[in-house]
């Protein structure tokens, strides 16, 4: 499973209106200037979030978006599920061998598990500890 830049951007649209709870209607245009992000493609991914519930819109001058929930509420998975549709990385076929289903069902279980269990708030409020360039990874 790959998150296109629909989930990506739908995350960004979200984890701004996080961090404005509270404060009143937030404008796409502001975020898409703040992110440097086309407003048009964010046009494109409100709707789907208005419709899931999860974004409520406010008319008028000083209108925009606000959050339906409290960003401790919402969750990761909920937002790239209602974006990119079901969290699945691997098909799990019904003639594969029991071993690597299994696997295919773990691989699948971890990522929806990170996803739900990540809540808007952790990202709106995310502070990198440390510098992590110093890190080298061998895989």
């Amino acid at each position: 499973m790959k998150i296109s830049t629909k989930g990506r951007y739908g995350l960004t649209i979200m984890m701004a209106l996080a961090k404005k709870h509270g404060e009143g209607p937030t404008s796409l245009k502001s975020i898409a200037r703040e992110h440097e992000l086309s407003e048009h493609y964010l046009e494109q991914l409100i709707a789907p979030l208005r419709n899931a519930m999860l974004v409520k819109s406010v008319r008028g001058a000083y209108g925009g978006y606000m959050l339906t929930k409290e960003p401790a509420e919402i969750t990761a998975g909920d937002i790239i599920r209602v974006l990119e549709g079901p969290i699945s990385p691997v098909e799990v076929l019904e003639d594969e061998e029991p071993v690597k289903r299994a696997l295919w069902i773990k691989i699948r279980d971890a990522v929806k598990d990170v996803l739900d269990n990540t809540t808007l708030e952790y990202l709106a409020n995310y502070k990198e500890e440390g510098d992590m360039q110093d890190y080298m990874f061998y895989i």
